[in-house]
């Protein structure tokens, strides 16, 4: 399960560094390099979401949550293969 998980995780990362790198910046344009953009609000014009928007809080939502699943799941383990091997106490060696 946790490896299923991990490589879940993995690829939902991959995916979001692709969007994140595809995406055009908002003074990206000529009038960015120069300092234009006056007409802006305090923290840039608020335009339409894109596809590639909803794709980016898409992958962002699923890296959170493999994040902390796999959180969790490493915190809290379920069972081990050892851990019955020690239910009985050693006995001591016979004294002469």
């Amino acid at each position: 399960m946790i490896v299923l998980l991990v490589v879940l995780h993995v690829i939902v990362s991959l995916f979001l560094i692709l969007v994140v790198l595809v995406q055009q910046g908002k003074g990206a344009d000529l009038a960015g390099a120069f300092g234009g953009g006056g007409s802006q609000t305090a923290f840039g014009a608020r335009g339409a979401t894109t596809l590639l928007h909803k794709l980016t809080t898409a992958f962002f939502v699923l890296f959170v949550v493999t994040s902390m699943t796999l959180a969790v799941m490493q915190a809290h383990p379920r069972s081990s293969v050892m851990s019955g091997a020690a239910s009985t106490p050693a006995k001591a060696p016979a004294k002469k």
